[in-house]
């Protein structure tokens, strides 16, 4: 993967667009709508403890003017344990509120990050090929859990932030017109401020949100690749190549928290200059004897803590509101994207024999040249078909149109004469196995690999498929056997020990049809022996599709196929070909050649 080396280290071609904020509130919405009852519950667990707050003030007036000042110490016990009563429901209820949150949060994040998953499972191979997997992690990790706290938090803070505030003016309003009047002057500052923000975070907050993706992309590509380091001395390289995307993250991240930091204090200074006005005005009116000192405390009470206070709450949200929708940007580009064959749900004609048919099959990836060009292949129920050919000749993506992992641009590929864009990909994959010259093992035990192919298989099933992979007596010898665990890709098992855990895999599946890159050049003539015996069970019975590395391996081919610049160029058994004396029994004729890529760059091709 090429790694930009000036500049952002983003690659532009994944950012993604703008969403107007009620789109995403919106889209967003649609997850609470299961929970509502724990929604309300939430909700009015918060009101609750707001109404419960909004005695303070009261309460407070109370205890100054009508106790301490008017001298009544019999009264004083009572205010001060109703006050401590309120403050106890207050506590209670935002306890239970927090509790109730967590239980609706958690249950929002799951939905949304399985849908999230949902979608990246059903996608095409091709939307897959130029994404790095760590930028994808990011928006299944840390995007969703950016966009909850908009979701949970933002719904809840701000419903209780904008009743604090209204019941704070009806408060005000009925303590003392003249003052709430004069709280009010800050408010179209504030407003104006929180404008200002809004239309300008989402552009800071995109390019953080993306520059956290570039590092994690690269720290994801090294640690798989921390052998590939190692063995090249590349660590100070990788270093700075690591520090480069962190530094981008940075000086993201200092980009908001600058515009953060000036916004916020403004904002609170606009809030404490309200209450500064009220003070002022409301001094002059006790001092003239219009005013208690208590209903000054309780004013004040009021405008600081239920007025002024939810109003910054609302400058925070809106904060969060703008690292949300850059982040729901990111969620949204994947459940937006069209999965792979939507409706299709023909299946195939059991049982199903395993003829293959290409006609006039092309090939071109997006805003790519053309890969391949009339292909046509007949491939007869129980046939073994070899191609050979120079690396990037398009053998690999011919046999990758057979399962679907990419969608043919012209012509048809027929099973049992059924076209296949016209059967439903559980079917036809179902039919297919894939055996890769780099196997894939997932980081859990050998059973779970092998039985892979098949969930619902047997124990003895299994032992039987990993017997006929010439892989059972290496398993058996293993401290914990069949629950033995391989490690991340299978790192702890050699090349040819993953190989046929692959095969065995394979054998339990027990497809009709078979693609194979055939992968025995990295290793040993004993290990090879054994990968060679598990592949012939393998290939007995079935339609395969051998992409061959070796001549020795494709000699009794029924059909071998010459590959070269995207077409067909020689077709024939392994004798006919050689009788022909084309670029095959050139090909045949070199010694000493230890693949079939080797013997085409000798030849030139």
């Amino acid at each position: 993967m090429a790694h930009p080396r000036h500049g952002s280290h983003t690659d532009p071609t994944f950012r993604s667009q703008p969403r107007p904020t009620a789109e995403v509130v919106r889209r967003v919405w649609r997850y609470l709508v299961p929970y509502k009852g724990l929604a309300l519950a939430t909700i009015l667990c918060a009101v609750l403890s707001l109404v419960c707050g909004l005695f303070y003030p009261r309460l407070t007036r109370v205890i100054i003017d009508d106790v301490v000042v008017a001298r009544r110490a019999e009264a004083l016990a009572p205010a001060a344990v109703g006050l401590l009563v309120a403050f106890l429901l207050r506590e209670v209820f935002n306890g239970l509120r927090i509790r109730v949150n967590n239980v609706l949060e958690q249950n929002v994040i799951f939905d949304m990050r399985r849908d999230v998953y949902g979608r990246l499972q059903r996608l095409p191979v091709a939307w897959f090929d130029p994404r790095a997997s760590g930028d994808l992690m990011t928006r299944v990790i840390e995007d969703v859990n950016n966009v909850e706290r908009l979701l949970i938090d933002g719904t809840e803070q701000g419903t209780v932030a904008l009743l604090s505030i209204v019941g704070a003016l009806v408060f005000m309003a009925l303590s003392s017109p003249v003052l709430a009047a004069v709280a009010l002057i800050p408010l179209p500052f504030l407003v104006a401020g929180a404008l200002w923000y809004t239309t300008t975070a989402h552009a800071r907050y995109r390019q953080q949100r993306e520059a956290s993706s570039a590092m994690n992309a690269l720290l994801m590509d090294n640690l798989q690749g921390i052998r590939q380091i190692k063995a090249f001395g590349r660590q100070d390289h990788e270093d700075k190549r690591f520090a480069d995307r962190a530094a981008d993250l940075r000086e993201g991240t200092l980009v908001v928290m600058r515009a953060w930091a000036w916004y916020s204090p403004a904002m609170q200074f606009v809030g404490a200059a309200g209450i500064g006005l009220v003070l002022w005005v409301g001094g002059a009116q006790v001092i003239a004897g219009r005013l208690e000192v208590g209903e000054l405390v309780a004013f004040m009470l009021y405008a600081g803590m239920f007025f002024y206070e939810p109003i910054g709450r609302l400058h925070g949200l809106n904060q969060m509101l703008q690292s949300a929708r850059a982040a729901a940007a990111r969620v949204f580009d994947i459940l937006d994207e069209d999965p792979e064959r939507p409706g299709r749900t023909a299946t195939l004609q059991e049982p199903v024999r395993g003829e293959v048919l290409y006609e006039d099959v092309c090939f071109r990836y997006p805003g790519g040249r053309e890969v391949l060009r009339d292909i046509q292949v007949h491939a007869r129920p129980g046939e073994m078909v070899a191609l050979v050919g120079p690396t990037g000749a398009g053998k690999s993506t011919l046999v990758n149109l057979l399962p679907a992992f990419y969608e043919l641009t012209r012509g048809r590929i027929l099973i049992d004469r059924q076209d296949i864009r016209d059967v439903s990909l559980d079917v036809l994959r179902r039919h297919i196995s894939v055996v890769s010259q780099e196997p894939f093992l997932f980081n859990g035990t050998l059973r779970e690999n092998i039985q892979y192919g098949r969930l619902d298989a047997t124990e003895a099933e299994l032992v039987a498929a990993a017997q006929a992979a010439n892989c059972h007596e290496f398993i058996s010898r293993l401290s914990d056997g069949y629950d033995s665990r391989v490690g991340e890709r299978g790192v702890k098992l050699s090349v040819g020990e993953k190989q046929r855990v692959s095969i065995a895999r394979a054998l339990l599946k027990n497809a009709p049809i078979l693609v194979l890159d055939e992968a025995t050049a990295s290793v040993d003539t004993q290990t090879e022996r054994l990968i060679q015996e598990a592949l012939d069970r393998l290939l007995q019975g079935r339609t395969s599709f051998v992409i061959a590395h070796r001549l020795s391996t494709i000699r009794r081919a029924d059909q071998i196929l010459v590959v070269r610049g995207g077409e067909i160029v020689e077709r024939g058994t392994h004798e006919a070909l050689l009788a022909r004396g084309g670029l095959y029994s050139r090909l045949a004729r070199i010694q000493n050649t230890a693949t079939i890529e080797e013997g085409f760059e000798k030849l030139g091709v």
